[in-house]
């Protein structure tokens, strides 16, 4: 079996700088897919970008950290940073207070609903939901967005499971590396869900470039290209132009940004592998 590619960009609907990259690199053949933000300041003009596009396929990239919720916030209290109206900032946090049953899965379940549902009544019919920063993989989590999903008639879900060989690629990445030795501890239970192992959810072997971000420049992106195996996979990337906007963000990831552009313009992958989108899975 050639390796399958889906090309896919995170935070589109963040800045119009990001979504401009986003239509630029799929209008170049080097981006299949991008993950939209329901609660993205520039979502507007991503769901534009989107129709004007239609072989772009649009997933929902569900936020449950640094944003604002899109169901009402009376609706959705444990999930947000007590006493505000805003989702809470740090992840850690977010694990404990969820693991210490001070978040509702419930909410979570009904804020991933929210944010589905919210692409969809502007006419995008997700091909797959994933989450910023991988918040999915963690079991609690993991049930909730998939039971949205399913609700919401979405039949994919990103596997957020880094394989050792894609990791060992990053250069200056040793936190990334950690980072993703740690989501390795949850694959089994991921691929145990009971809409994952039944088919109901259909997903990947995996994705490329989670230990790179913030440093996925050209000759990474060439080693991960010339290194991929056979089976079907998703590239995780972060493209965008570094404007006002993204300045004015609390994302970590700027300048890497227009690196990250830079890399998929210029290393355009040929045939093999084959690019698809979720909607091919």
């Amino acid at each position: 079996m050639l390796p399958r590619l889906i090309l896919n960009a995170d935070d589109f609907g963040i800045t119009p700088g990001v979504n401009r990259a986003v239509e630029e690199l799929h209008q170049a053949d080097a981006l299949t897919s991008a993950t939209l933000m329901a609660c993205g300041p520039a979502f507007d003009d991503a769901v534009r970008i989107a129709h004007e596009n239609p072989n772009l396929g649009v997933g929902c990239h569900i936020v449950l950290l640094d944003g604002t919720p899109t169901a009402p916030a009376n609706e959705v209290p444990t999930i947000l940073e007590p006493g505000t109206n805003h989702l809470r900032s740090s992840l850690v946090g977010f694990l404990i207070a969820l693991y210490t049953g001070r978040i509702s899965t419930a909410e979570i379940e009904r804020e991933a609903t929210a944010q589905i549902r919210k692409l969809q009544s502007v006419g995008i019919r997700p091909t797959h939901i994933d989450t910023h920063k991988h918040t999915h993989i963690f079991p609690r989590v993991t049930s909730a967005v998939l039971r949205a999903a399913v609700a919401c008639g979405v039949t994919a879900i990103r596997n957020p499971i880094e394989p050792a060989w894609s990791a060992r690629i990053a250069r200056n990445a040793n936190r990334r590396r950690a980072e993703v030795a740690v989501l390795r501890l949850f694959e089994r239970a991921f691929l145990a869900q009971t809409q994952i192992a039944g088919g109901e959810v259909r997903t990947t072997q995996g994705c490329l470039g989670v230990s790179a971000t913030g440093s996925l420049d050209a000759a990474t992106l060439k080693h991960l290209l010339e290194a991929l195996p056979a089976g079907t996979w998703e590239l995780v990337t972060h493209p965008g132009y570094l404007d006002e906007a993204l300045q004015a963000t609390r994302t970590i990831l700027k300048s890497t940004r227009e690196v990250e552009l830079n890399a998929l313009l210029a290393q355009i992958p040929p045939s093999p592998p084959t690019k698809i989108t979720f909607a091919d899975l």
